[in-house]
């Protein structure tokens, strides 16, 4: 997904269809408001129908989250940075993240909106339910709660500058992969597994382009 150009203003056509592209564009407080009642009816639902207690409710939740981390850098690393010379499945690529580095100033696309977002998380809880049974109505939220976090970590990286110190490497190895090497930096969320696989970048021996991070970030709104 290397691009000639970055674009600084507007945003990617990912559709010709108006409808479609609608429905490409998403705001944080719908995503945030649509899950949460769904995530805390599914946590209800296990309690009530499966008698769970509160020790495996904790536990199942934030092995979730913490199996989110992994899944988040796989599916990046992977799946949004897919290598491939065919047509179709570029422009697949394209439509999940590469407009996003095309056009990293559009904060419309950096949750997956309300229409798609339902039907992918519809498919994991499929599976889920098919590999946990019973248990999935406790780790299926915690999932959903990482990526949540992660989308809103992601969000917060283009939006404002690390409001705490020991975040700022966080924000830095995320920059770097928009403009230094998209091999590089796929942890959005944290920087644990980039520096357990080796592609956390060196951030001791990189000077910060601060030109190329202004770049990276959302334009005030006036």
């Amino acid at each position: 997904m290397k691009f000639d150009k970055i674009n600084n203003k507007g945003q990617a056509q990912l559709f010709d269809n108006k409808f479609l592209e609608f429905l490409t564009k998403g705001h944080p407080a719908i995503i945030w408001g649509m899950y949460i009642p769904i995530l805390s009816y599914s946590i209800y639902y296990g309690f009530i129908n499966f008698n769970y207690s509160l020790q495996l409710v904790l536990m199942l939740f934030f092995s979730a989250m913490a199996f989110w981390t992994l899944f988040e850098y796989f599916a990046h690393r992977y799946l949004f940075h897919w290598t491939t010379n065919h047509p179709k499945f570029q422009r697949v690529v394209y439509i999940f993240h590469g407009n996003h580095h095309h056009y990293p100033r559009d904060r419309q696309r950096l949750f997956m909106p309300p229409v798609p977002s339902i039907i992918l998380a519809s498919i994991i809880f499929t599976i889920q339910y098919l590999i946990l049974g019973k248990y999935v109505f406790g780790f299926f939220p915690g999932f959903m709660l990482g990526y949540l976090l992660y989308a809103s970590m992601h969000y917060l990286i283009h939006a404002i500058a690390p409001p705490f110190k020991f975040m700022k490497p966080l924000w830095r190895n995320h920059h770097l992969h928009h403009y230094k090497d998209e091999d590089l930096g796929f942890g959005v969320s944290n920087t644990f597994w980039d520096r357990i696989f080796g592609t956390m970048f060196d951030l001791g021996n990189i000077k910060e382009d601060k030109a190329k991070v202004k770049d990276l970030m959302f334009e005030k709104k006036k």
